[in-house]
């Protein structure tokens, strides 16, 4: 704050100087009678009664929050294993959803027309195309006929899966490569080709089928679980490459699922199988199919990189 010159005799009449107040200075001002006798005597407006806050507001309604949903219309998902088993059940899940189906089969062609047809009686557009998902050039060109028919690809699940059991000292090379080319090669053939499309997709998710075993062992499936326990790595893996694109990549680890491929588990290993599961059954293919679908959905936008047991508590 500038204090005025005392040297300046004639200072400019536009500039009011502001003068500070000497703190050491009390200065006692008089008041004038008549101005508080004036005061007195005019009439005093009668203050309006101010309004009593209510001790018990109502809360404020909340802030409207579009709600995630399931609904996967409009949407392209590629299943591969889709013509039994759990990939049947993914496939006509997500169907019911409203996701139009690329149903990627081996070798059972009547099989795959029969899911062709459920999924389509749903009321989306549902092709099946027959590959061997080990063979990388086979699944690139898959992948390109997909891309043509369908515009693009929202959502992709490895499910595809062999098993060749048998105890270490007995297996072979040519079971253990077989494997291990179709349940882990496999899930890379196609999330590699599928890739560029599900990056340019706003709803980007891959959900790889793993197992429990892949987490606890099991004896007599070296091949099979040194398969599903390196597609967790693969899932995580992938996960952190793609998190910055909006892309979520997740597996699913089913237990015990009355498939064909389980109906041939021995009585005893059977009995030995159920009798470890806390929830005292196995589970359905429904089940696994009903796991996959909200991983496709908006509603798991934020979890990635996440392994979702599905076991009835068996890997507890």
């Amino acid at each position: 704050m500038n204090q005025p010159d005392p040297t300046v005799t004639n200072p400019d009449p536009a500039v009011i100087p502001m003068v500070m107040p000497d703190p050491t200075v009390t200065t006692v001002v008089t008041p004038d009678p008549t101005v508080a006798t004036e005061a007195a005597a005019a009439p005093q407006p009668v203050a309006a009664p101010q309004p009593v806050a209510d001790p018990n507001p109502a809360p404020s309604a909340p802030t409207a929050v579009p709600a995630a949903t399931a609904d996967l219309t409009g949407r392209v998902a590629v299943v591969t294993g889709a013509s039994r088993g759990i990939g049947r059940a993914i496939a006509l899940d997500l169907a019911a959803r409203g996701a139009d189906v690329a149903l990627i089969y081996a070798g059972r062609t009547a099989a795959a027309e029969e899911v062709r047809a459920e999924a389509e009686a749903l009321g989306v557009t549902a092709r099946a195309y027959q590959c061997d998902v080990a063979d990388f050039a086979q699944t690139q060109a898959t992948a390109e006929r997909i891309t043509t028919d369908f515009g693009r690809v929202d959502i992709l699940v490895n499910n595809a899966g062999i098993v060749r059991d048998n105890l270490l000292l007995r297996m072979s090379e040519a079971d253990f490569d077989l494997v291990v080319d179709v349940n882990l090669k496999g899930a890379f053939n196609l999330t590699r080709h599928l890739l560029r499309s599900l990056l340019r997709s706003k709803h980007g998710r891959i959900i790889n089928l793993t197992s429990v075993v892949a987490l606890t062992g099991n004896p007599g499936q070296a091949n099979y679980t040194a398969a599903k326990a390196g597609l967790i790595g693969f899932t995580k893996t992938i996960a952190r490459e793609v998190a910055g694109r909006g892309v979520t990549v997740n597996a699913v680890a089913p237990g015990l699922i009355e498939t064909d491929m389980t109906a041939d588990l021995p009585a005893a290993a059977r009995q030995a199988l159920d009798a470890r599961i806390p929830l005292a059954r196995p589970g359905t293919p429904q089940d696994i199919a009903h796991a996959v679908g909200f991983l496709a959905s908006d509603q798991a936008s934020y979890i990635t990189g996440q392994v979702i047991q599905v076991d009835g508590g068996l890997g507890i």
